[in-house]
């Protein structure tokens, strides 16, 4: 079990310059052109006074020490296009890298090895469908994103090259001559797809079903993708919660095998799960800009009512669990009108998008909300027979929507692209052979007893998303922004049509809620858990859920609202079947239910503590069958280190060290031989899988080749004594010695130069590594993929707790800096203290901001 396999797409980015380089030229530019002088260059002004043309009256940006923007302006106009121009002091980098990628055009960026992920970007559209949503803004919300735009580009007027970014300096190497397009309203909008499609659900656990369901019986693929444990876990609204409905002439699959194929399908061939495991590997290669696709990619969210609290108003905790980067995919924002009236409407701080106009999770002067991924199944694949440009439907030909798309290659010649399209949505199998590949193995399997089609028919795979139909959220972003009170509040959450989060709400009036938005399709056929034919009009989408049927709580009796990613409701519309196993959930559930037992009022300071909880549900199951188990040599040297163990993840913590290594090595031993890209991530799907199956000791998964071991406590010992071998190569053999930490460490890399394999460029950009505690499907969610290795792939991207009392004793942290520039005092100076579990003071008010600014900067329009 080797721990050196290929980490995600957001690493290969920089790959581009490996072979384009020599040693001696990388030194030459560092050496004389990338000087301090040069690197210094790049930094924001955040003192004085600017004349920058645009503005209607003076704009001033007040600065913290950790460079956190506090933006006043006289109008909404000034605010967004000061907001603009502070995001391109700050990052301009990060947001051109982020539109090209929205845009399909890495290519033109970094060259050849982009061109399958820009043509898959190209074939959903998203600049496209950004294009179109900008047409549907009413006039308020459009007018703040252009004025944003302005905004940006008066910096660019201003600087270009490497006054912009060091990166610039480097891209000229391989792309010379370049320099940044104006920005535009529709790059900020485009980024909303990038959010949608990082967060799509469960189009990975349709490939995996399918990939599982051509080795094993249907029973056996379910028991691998369990139903959430509505008897045990917590739901976000009390009560479980429904399977999606399915029309009466079709099959449904039935909750307990819900990863079947249909009954009396053909047996894959290899070809079929070679074509498949490419599927996957293809998507895995697209631009990850949250994080790699996994259970690990989720949130913790909760509100606490007022009458639990010290101070008798509500408080509102967040952590956004996405990959780590440097600079963070966030970034902190203040905004606020000099005078709130008809030309004026905010007063609102917080975190949000370089890019992106708005404060995306945060408060104003009246509410506090945050978000947690709600990952409804909102994507479907259908399958396709095409014949030239139609395809069928109901027995007829109707005509594809058909395009060419030129993809610009830096270094290369441009390569032209043909997308096709049904009335449901793009046809994915253009993109590669793979597809295709896909399209015909499947259809077998999918479709027993159908009709051959006619040998010119060309099998397709089509996708339908919702987020490839125009909607408003950006207008939801401004709106929730303004928002005075749980009204204001519901109806800017109807207007956020992707990604569905969900939403947890507090006021100064005491009250606090939860609210899932969201466009979620209602099926005629299917659950929406595999592929179906597209070839009739009985599969497919009727609709989308009313927004007044979707789960709302507000005031709950109870006291306080917790989501997780887990289950919501069993009695709305159903939403999917793929929630998060609910640990989270039940380890925030527990440690307020200690507190507010306790008797004591709840404070902010313990909000932030339930966020730092590290204690392990899996270690939890696991340690009481390992006591009981009769061990001797390293099993039982691994048993005694465990005894007594209370299951925290801590990173200084030899116990915690020698289980996670115990855990990757029984799940290696038990599921190694499934498909390459199914095989256990390691987190609380497999959690509940493995805490199942204990109750099942003469199982055959219970099955250990390596040590020709069966039956439950053969295979247990026999993994406890392989992870001690491996633990003493890893760490030494003096287990006083182990920490966590140095397995699970996390590594902030740049998203293009990080890993180019230039040392001088890596050693600039990125930074760490950082030893961390926590893990996957735990509060302190440092997530790890058990196939790979063990380090960190996923974090708490940030944490807030809202204090409604008083404002200003919240307090946040990001997860590196505000700053995008390398050496900057503020690239990387919330990263220790995020490290060490540490928040800053979170000043609101104009006397705390006053008392906070160590740096203060004027923008004032010509002959001001």
């Amino acid at each position: 079990m080797g721990t050196d396999a290929p980490r995600t797409a957001r690493h290969r980015w920089g790959r581009f310059l490996v072979g384009l380089l020599v040693t001696v030229l990388v030194v030459a530019v560092v050496a004389a052109g990338l000087g301090w002088w040069t690197v210094q260059r790049s930094f924001p002004t955040a003192s004085g006074r600017i004349v920058v043309p645009g503005l209607a009256a003076p704009a001033t940006v007040y600065r913290d020490d950790a460079g956190i923007p506090h933006i006043v302006a006289e109008t909404d106009g000034d605010l967004f296009f000061a907001q603009g121009y502070v995001h391109a002091q700050d990052r301009f980098w990060e947001m051109d890298v982020r539109r090209h990628a929205t845009a399909g055009r890495l290519a033109e960026l970094f060259g050849e090895s982009q061109v399958v992920s820009d043509a898959f970007v190209r074939t959903l559209d998203w600049r496209g469908v950004a294009e179109q949503e900008y047409s549907l803004l009413d006039a308020d919300t459009r007018a703040a994103f252009d004025a944003y735009a302005e905004g940006v580009n008066a910096y660019l007027d201003r600087r270009s090259g490497v006054e912009l970014s060091l990166e610039y300096g480097l891209l000229a190497l391989q792309r010379p001559g370049y320099e940044p397009e104006p920005w535009t309203a529709v790059d900020s909008i485009a980024w909303l797809k990038a959010m949608a499609w990082d967060l799509r659900s469960n189009l990975g656990d349709e490939i995996d079903r399918a990939l599982l369901s051509a080795e094993l019986p249907p029973e056996e693929v379910a028991r691998l993708h369990p139903a959430f444990p509505f008897g045990s876990k917590p739901t976000i609204v009390d009560g479980p919660v429904a399977a999606a409905p399915a029309a009466e002439s079709v099959r449904s699959i039935p909750a307990d095998a819900a990863a079947s194929v249909t009954p009396g399908a053909p047996e894959l061939e290899p070809g079929h799960v070679d074509a498949l495991a490419s599927l996957a590997s293809t998507l895995d290669g697209l631009p990850e800009l949250l994080g790699p696709e996994g259970g690990d990619l989720g949130s913790n969210s909760w509100v606490v009512s007022g009458a639990l609290t010290e101070s008798g108003l509500p408080l509102l905790a967040n952590d956004p669990h996405l990959g780590p980067a440097i600079p963070s995919i966030w970034t902190q924002t203040a905004l606020r009108c000099a005078q709130q009236n008809s030309a004026c409407h905010y007063d609102v701080a917080g975190f949000g998008f370089a890019g992106l106009p708005g404060v995306v999770i945060g408060h104003n002067d009246r509410i506090a909300w945050g978000l947690t991924n709600l990952a409804p199944d909102v994507a479907d694949l259908y399958l396709e027979r095409v014949q030239g440009d139609s395809y069928e439907l109901d027995g007829t030909l109707v005509p594809l929507t058909v395009r060419e798309e030129v993809i610009e290659v830096a270094g290369g010649e441009p390569v032209t692209i043909t997308v096709r399209q049904t009335g449901r949505g793009p046809i994915v199998t253009d993109i590669s052979d793979d597809f295709g590949r896909v399209a015909e193995d499947y259809a077998a399997v999918a479709t027993p007893g159908e009709p051959p089609a006619t040998p010119d028919t060309e099998l397709a795979v089509s996708l339908q998303w919702t987020a490839l139909t125009p909607g408003v959220t950006p207008r939801s972003i401004l709106a929730m922004n303004r928002a005075q009170g749980w009204d204001d509040f519901r109806a800017a959450a109807e207007l956020f049509d992707v990604p569905a989060q969900n939403l947890v709400y507090a006021d100064v009036e005491g009250n606090i809620g939860y609210q899932a938005p969201g466009r979620i399709p209602v099926r005629s056929a299917g659950d929406g858990t595999l592929p179906l034919p597209g070839w009739t009009s009985a599969n497919g989408w009727t609709g989308f859920v009313e927004f007044d049927a979707l789960p709302s709580v507000l005031n709950p009796e109870r006291g306080y609202l917790v989501t997780a990613n887990n289950a919501v409701d069993d009695e709305g519309p159903g939403l999917t079947r793929d929630w998060d196993h609910g640990y989270r959930a039940e380890g925030i559930e527990q440690r307020l239910g200690e507190l507010i037992a306790s008797g004591e009022p709840l404070t902010a300071a313990q909000m932030a503590e339930v966020q730092l909880d590290t204690r392990d549900a899996n270690a939890e199951a696991l340690l009481p069958v390992i006591a009981e188990l009769d061990l001797d040599g390293d099993a039982a040297r691994g048993a005694r280190l465990l005894d007594g163990w209370d299951g925290s993840a801590e990173a200084d913590s030899a116990e915690s060290a020698y289980f996670a290594v115990f855990w990757r090595t029984l799940l290696d031993r038990m599921f190694g031989d499934l498909p390459e890209s199914t095989r256990p991530q390691g987190g609380d799907r497999w959690f509940s899988v493995v805490h199942t199956l204990l109750g099942e000791p003469d199982n055959a998964w219970w099955t250990d080749d390596e040590a020709e071991a069966s039956g439950r406590d053969a295979v247990l010992a026999s993994s406890l004594a392989a992870a001690w071998a491996e633990a003493s190569d890893l760490l030494g053999d003096d287990p006083s010695e182990w920490r966590w930490g140095a397995l699970h460490t996390l590594d902030l890399e740049h998203s293009t130069f990080g890993s180019s394999g230039i040392g001088v460029f890596e050693w600039a950009f990125n930074r760490g590594p950082h030893e961390l505690g926590g893990g996957s499907a735990i509060v302190n969610a440092n997530g790890w993929d058990a196939s790979v290795g063990y380090e960190v792939d996923w974090v708490p991207s940030m944490r807030m707790v809202v204090d409604l009392d008083d404002f200003d004793d919240s307090t946040w942290i990001n997860l590196t800096g505000v700053s995008g520039h390398a050496f900057h005092r503020n690239y990387d100076d919330q990263a220790e203290l995020w490290r060490d579990e540490q928040m800053l003071p979170w000043a609101f008010t104009v006397e705390a901001v006053r008392e906070s600014t160590r740096h203060s900067l004027q923008l004032r329009p010509p002959g001001d």
